[in-house]
């Protein structure tokens, strides 16, 4: 084809650039079972079968669709997507409205027919088959539309003219996969990254690949290649026990992306050459739930929100490893998406049920949660970290927790700020009130930020039916002053938490205890009573002696999106010490 002619220029005779080996487990020709003919990706023709079963048999499933149906009909009235970047940089979100809007009609499609579903649909292509680009520089914005466009092209082939296939395919080729391999040849930074990027940008363009693989096949073999080596990288940062750096809302978009290219590999080649066999990505699903507290709130560190991330993914993972508490959670919180239904799952049961610990470490990235309950909407939950200052959107916030209690949240993360706002991802970040020390649950010596290189390693962690305890050594995070900073989290007897800090310095030092709250605050000496809509949680400050409590409205100042109804309780010793030990009761 003319297309193909074009492409096999620009792909040449390559070699693997940016590190990685041309053997392995991804052979020479990853293609040499692709299965022919559409659709081939992610869904195929005998799923939909037991989708229309599971419909007719299940109420959960009948009212999953029922809510997919009813968007796809509101998606016939409006507009196709047009070509805006309205923050100078990001096209990413007319690229996920066109996905949504591609799955959402190509399965209404499938299941019940539909003319007007699939013309809606192909206007959808052909509007950002026009776009001049997908906007390859913002490189998520590309990987997406591709991704659109793959499903687009596989699940509506058979009802696709020869004019529209052609028209749809062009657009996966010259605005997807041409760019994609210009970045990969070139060794571009996403290839090499550990984090969401990468298994966005690899799955994207992985799928695209797949798509049109017997149309394209040298192409497509190229470009799948380099996107299932580089996945490995992210991959890695699964072992031992499937925790995510990045904070559960990244978890869910670096793994929906891992998901999509391990099922497209699977249904597309029967085989994914053992990427979901890599340690710790079976356990991955077990983040999501650990994170979430009986509020249906997250432990939202890093740059996440608090709300709970909602994951087809954990259906698809519930059924490759036999996890069928994930199933059971995304039954809990799913809007639903269209691969809510595609993948759905009816087994599993609550953790409670299952008989799962109370109590969590990820070792992998020194995160930890304790709660007094699975069940019971007024437990306890804590959530408290370690980790690593240098991980992909982490703020400077080693060592520091958040708190439920009788149906509220008492401790708090402000999560993040503005993406757009001068310097966020660059040089200005740590100068951002809800990304440095000062706007977390932890500690400043002098008010200065902590290390934004440093480390801090969960070094004790202890499970047992009366108690739950972390330690985090948080010495690295202080090269300057410490010589010993050790944090000690603890839920005692399951309904009082403990925090103890244990800090020896070089030279005497200012030390500010902090804690972020929604509550009414009222302080008495060393005690202080927060409030929220009648409930009651005390806190006391057991040590040091004389140690001055205060409180104040957080106010920050513009480009920062404003802080309201936020207090920031405060602890210190009366004068600079160089050592000293902070001893906090709640209950």
């Amino acid at each position: 084809m003319k297309s193909h002619l074009l492409f096999s220029a620009i792909v040449g005779a390559t070699s693997f650039l940016f590190g990685f080996a041309a053997t392995g487990d991804i052979p020479e020709n990853p293609l040499s079972t692709l299965r022919s003919g559409h659709p081939r990706l992610i869904i195929l023709d005998e799923r939909i079968e037991e989708v229309r079963e599971l419909i007719a048999e299940n109420s959960e499933a009948k009212r999953f669709y029922e809510k997919i149906r009813e968007n796809a009909e509101r998606i016939l009235s409006e507009p196709p997507v047009e070509y805006k970047i309205p923050d100078g940089l990001r096209l990413l979100g007319q690229s996920r409205k066109c996905l949504n809007r591609i799955y959402t009609l190509a399965t209404v499609y499938r299941l019940d027919g539909g003319e007007r579903y699939r013309e809606r649909a192909v206007k959808e292509l052909q509007a950002a088959a026009l776009f001049p680009d997908w906007n390859p520089r913002h490189f998520l914005d590309t990987a997406e539309m591709t991704h659109a466009f793959a499903i687009g092209y596989d699940w509506l082939y058979s009802s696709l003219s020869t004019e529209e296939r052609e028209m749809i395919r062009k657009a996966i080729i010259d605005k997807g996969l041409k760019p994609a391999l210009k970045v990969y040849k070139k060794g571009g930074w996403w290839t090499k990254a550990r984090h969401n990027w990468n298994q966005v940008c690899n799955g994207g363009i992985g799928i695209g690949a797949l798509a049109i693989a017997d149309d394209e096949p040298e192409p497509s073999r190229e470009i799948l290649r380099y996107a299932l080596e580089s996945l490995k990288l992210p991959m890695s940062r699964f072992d031992p026990d499937g925790g995510w750096a990045e904070g559960p809302t990244y978890w869910n978009y670096a793994t929906s992306y891992n998901v999509f290219i391990l099922a497209a590999l699977e249904t597309a080649l029967g085989t994914d050459f053992g990427l979901s066999d890599m340690p710790g990505f079976s356990q991955t699903g077990m983040f999501p739930i650990y994170m979430t507290g009986p509020l249906m709130k997250t432990f939202k560190y890093a740059d996440a929100m608090e709300r709970t991330p909602r994951a087809p993914q954990m259906f698809w993972l519930s059924k490759r490893f036999d996890e069928h508490v994930y199933a059971w959670y995304e039954r809990q919180v799913a809007v639903p998406y269209p691969l809510d239904l595609l993948w759905f799952d009816p087994r599993g049961e609550s953790p409670k049920d299952e008989g799962m610990p109370l109590d969590r470490y990820f070792r992998n990235i020194d995160v930890v949660t304790f709660r007094s309950s699975w069940d019971d909407p007024k437990s306890v939950f804590v959530g408290f970290k370690g980790g690593d200052n240098r991980a992909n959107h982490s703020h400077l916030d080693l060592g520091t927790f958040v708190l439920d209690a009788s149906g509220h949240r008492w401790a708090v993360d402000l999560g993040s700020d503005n993406y757009n706002i001068p310097g966020y991802f660059g040089k200005q970040r740590w100068s951002y009130y809800r990304l440095r020390t000062e706007g977390h649950n932890t500690i400043t010596l002098n008010g200065e930020n902590q290390d934004p290189s440093a480390k801090a390693p969960i070094v004790k962690f202890e499970s047992s039916e009366d108690k739950a305890s972390a330690t985090a050594d948080l010495k690295a995070a202080y090269p300057q002053y410490a010589k010993k900073f050790l944090r000690t989290v603890s839920l005692i007897d399951r309904k009082e938490v403990l925090i103890v800090d244990e800090i020896e310095t070089v030279e005497p030092v200012e030390i500010m205890w902090s804690l972020h709250t929604p509550a009414n605050v009222e302080i008495s000496g060393t005690t202080v009573l927060l409030t929220q809509n009648g409930e009651k949680l005390r806190m006391e400050v057991l040590e040091p002696e004389n140690a001055i409590l205060e409180v104040h409205e957080v106010q920050i100042l513009p480009p920062q999106n404003p802080i309201k109804d936020i207090r920031k309780i405060t602890v210190r010793p009366e004068r600079k010490v160089n050592s000293t030990r902070i001893v906090v009761r709640f209950f």
